[in-house]
């Protein structure tokens, strides 16, 4: 499970765009969200929950499954879109993101389900909960892995680095760290706010074993989370860069924390994404 070996990366490749298509038609109707977020880390997504972690949609409390954290919690459209297509609820259940009395909240949260293995809005605090719930399973003797998704703004917080440094103390070699590292926070350019960088040395130092992908390639991913689950004796950061707005050709580089999402420019990506899909179902 895990490495690129046994894995069509063909349909995963289709998954992805699958999810990016639901990404654009999740944000169209309000004209303003996280678009270009969702659409880069689309891959990351696809990786984890399609062919990595040990999941059972029918069985979201078994004890023994992988934990999947997404720390950056209000990064719902692709998170909503991928529990919908992994089975978790029902894919028509996306046509309510963010109404009035939908579960599908713009901050997921444990209310949603069991599938949300915590509630992280404020940013920061996933990985904590995330290292807690991993040495308790260390302690128990647990198969289980726990992966974490955070963004690269995010690891700007100072509660990110205890938990980190507790990570590496413990020597969690069951945890898996992965920066969505799409170079932009909420207030602009991360190297115009504040620089994460030399961030790879900054993890060894706390104990991790270090890995730097191209997040939007999903056998690289692959290849990454198996190195991590043949690591011992420690925790594992994985850097996955990727392109805010992948997929969409007019969207692609845009950086824009939350993106203003006119009607033509939805029905645009919409369009390029939908014959990617038809092109594939056609191949």
């Amino acid at each position: 499970m895990g490495s690129v070996t046994g894995h069509n990366l063909k349909s995963l490749d289709d998954i992805a765009t699958r999810l990016r298509l639901h990404v654009v038609n999740m944000v169209a109707p309000s004209g303003q969200g996280y678009v270009q977020q969702g659409l880069g880390a689309a891959d990351i997504f696809t990786s984890l929950y399609f062919a990595e972690a040990n999941l059972d949609p029918q069985k979201p409390l078994w004890e023994d499954r992988d934990r999947i954290f997404l720390t950056t919690a209000h990064n719902t459209a692709i998170f909503y879109a991928t529990l919908a297509e992994r089975g978790f609820f029902d894919v028509s259940d996306l046509n309510t993101y963010v109404n009035d009395g939908s579960a599908l909240e713009i901050n997921s949260c444990e209310r949603l389900g069991p599938f949300v293995e915590a509630t992280c809005g404020s940013l920061g605090q996933g990985l904590s909960v995330a290292v807690g719930c991993a040495l308790a399973a260390k302690r128990q003797n647990r198969p289980s892995r726990f992966y974490v998704i955070i963004g690269d703004g995010e690891m700007q917080e100072g509660q990110v680095w205890e938990a980190a440094m507790l990570a590496g103390a413990h020597g969690l070699d069951n945890l898996c760290l992965i920066v969505d590292y799409n170079f932009v926070q909420s207030e602009g350019p991360m190297d115009l706010v504040m620089s994460l960088e030399p961030l790879s040395d900054k993890m060894r130092s706390f104990g991790f074993a270090v890995q730097e992908v191209d997040g939007n390639d999903i056998s690289a991913l692959l290849n990454a989370y198996d190195t991590a689950r043949n690591t011992p004796g420690k925790p594992t950061f994985i850097k996955a860069s990727t392109l805010m707005g992948k997929g969409v050709s007019s969207l692609e580089g845009l950086m824009f924390h939350q993106l203003r999402f006119p009607a033509a420019v939805a029905e645009s990506a919409r369009a390029e994404l939908s014959e990617k899909l038809h092109g594939a179902d056609g191949a």
